[in-house]
């Protein structure tokens, strides 16, 4: 007879304050539609039992953390006294941090694996194609099963908790499997209920519009020093440590920070210290070329990129680089990187230069010396016509899944307007509002988790 997953004792164990943890791998079909063939991926599950409660893992409920992204493994915790994880504990729940296939230990997607399995960049493409939110779901489901065998039906659901792209692939179960959650909370990723990206970013560069005037209006030297830097990378080609490219294009995606609590603190430093580099020395410093590197993902976890644009893909409609055609067509003026159009512009040296926020681009597989391996494959993702369906509007307009999240005013990664479109057509949806707190806010502040919980409980009714 089968041992059950929670009674294994090979299973790796530690404790960290508040927790025991067991690193748990799960092999998953690759393709649900066609188990048979085989073809797997393996699925890394970091679970916590409240310390003193391991013997009750069996009864105990679960809450399964649905990470940010795409393309983003699960952030170690290190404790689990505070934060969401300790209002997770004190509600009674088990803890599920998955790191979602083709991310950190779970079958993770990068030009070596790619390679390792396959000869040509259609079968790269296909294989990719299948790191969505619906697989991730199923795998999520998958799992469910295999950690509640031998529960009852109402002891087997599983509650959910989603930051950004977590909430999205949360709408997916919903739409998917809401037979399995018991309840749900969404931080920053009430999804737009879209068959392609060009709204989202339509909506997001004018947010990001919004907030380079914040910006600069916080740190007004900074436009002189922002010029000076942009002038230099369009006169030099300039090669980061790791073997990429600081381009006019790629300084300005520093500006992904603004959307986080003290982004534009961390892009003024960065700023501060390649100004003064370029004062000093005539170029760029080691030490601030690697501090920029380090601030980006992209190479690091290279499906933020290639599959970014995806994520908003319904009924076969290709992305076909969205954000870069938006740009081209609606907002190239704003967010110009040629320093001879810049001064062309004709607005003088006091004239701003625009940071962008979370955007991919076709140049971005040149820039970052990871993604030129996997060129190719991003291409072949853009101009992908086989995407299917990820949210089913009917099942939504019928939910009956308490379900409960935050919308950030002036959240720079989900536009708030188009969220609140979605949270309108969830049966039951209960939707926070506020301008307190960036996208962040899940990992910010404690308060955020605690006043869903309190939400969706009925504590707080005068919304």
């Amino acid at each position: 007879m089968q041992t059950h997953e929670l009674d294994k004792t090979d299973i790796e164990t530690y404790v960290i304050p508040g927790g025991t943890v067991y690193e748990r791998f799960f092999e998953c079909p690759l393709d649900y539609s066609q188990p048979q063939n085989g073809q797997t991926v393996r699925v890394f599950v970091r679970h916590i039992v409240p310390l003193g409660k391991e013997s009750q893992m069996r009864e105990l409920p679960f809450m399964l953390y649905l990470q940010g992204g795409p393309g983003f493994e699960c952030r170690f915790p290190g404790s689990v006294k505070g934060g969401w994880h300790c209002t997770a504990i004190a509600e009674g729940y088990q803890i599920l941090l998955i790191d979602q296939r083709g991310t950190g230990l779970s079958s993770p997607i990068n030009a070596d694996s790619l390679d390792a399995r396959f000869a040509t960049t259609a079968e790269k493409v296909e294989y990719v194609s299948r790191f969505r939110a619906d697989n991730i779901v199923r795998d999520c489901e998958h799992i469910r099963k295999i950690l509640c065998q031998d529960r009852a039906d109402k002891d087997s659901k599983l509650a959910l908790l989603g930051q950004s792209f977590g909430g999205f692939c949360i709408t997916t179960y919903l739409s998917l499997f809401p037979e399995s959650i018991s309840k749900a909370f969404i931080t920053g990723g009430i999804p737009p209920l879209v068959d392609g990206p060009d709204a989202v970013y339509q909506a997001t560069y004018s947010r990001m519009m919004s907030r380079n005037k914040q910006y600069y209006e916080k740190f007004p030297r900074d436009v002189a020093r922002v010029r000076s830097i942009m002038k230099h990378l369009n006169e030099v080609d300039v090669a980061l440590p790791d073997g990429g490219r600081l381009s006019p294009r790629r300084f300005q995606q520093l500006g992904i920070s603004f959307g986080f609590t003290g982004g534009f603190d961390s892009v003024h430093l960065l700023v501060f210290h390649a100004a003064n580099d370029l004062e000093t020395l005539g170029r760029l410093s080691t030490h601030t070329l690697t501090a920029i590197a380090s601030s980006q993902s992209f190479d690091s976890n290279p499906l933020y990129c290639i599959m970014h644009e995806a994520i908003y893909c319904q009924k076969g409609t290709p992305s076909l680089w969205s954000a870069h055609r938006v740009r081209e067509t609606c907002f190239a003026a704003e967010f110009e990187h040629s320093w001879d159009r810049i001064v062309a512009s004709g607005e003088g040296d006091s004239s701003p230069v625009y940071f962008t926020g979370e955007s991919v681009y076709p140049w971005m597989l040149d820039d970052y010396a990871e993604l030129r391996r996997l060129k190719d494959v991003a291409q072949g993702l853009a101009e992908y016509t086989g995407w299917g369906q990820l949210y089913d509007v009917d099942v939504l307009a019928k939910n009956t899944v308490p379900v409960a999240g935050v919308s950030y005013y002036n959240d720079m990664f989900v536009d708030f307007y188009l969220s609140e479109k979605t949270a309108l057509a969830i049966k039951g949806f209960r939707q926070w509002v506020t301008n307190e707190f960036h996208h962040n806010g899940l990992r910010a502040d404690s308060r955020v988790m605690t006043y869903l919980v309190n939400l969706l409980r009925g504590d707080i009714t005068d919304l």
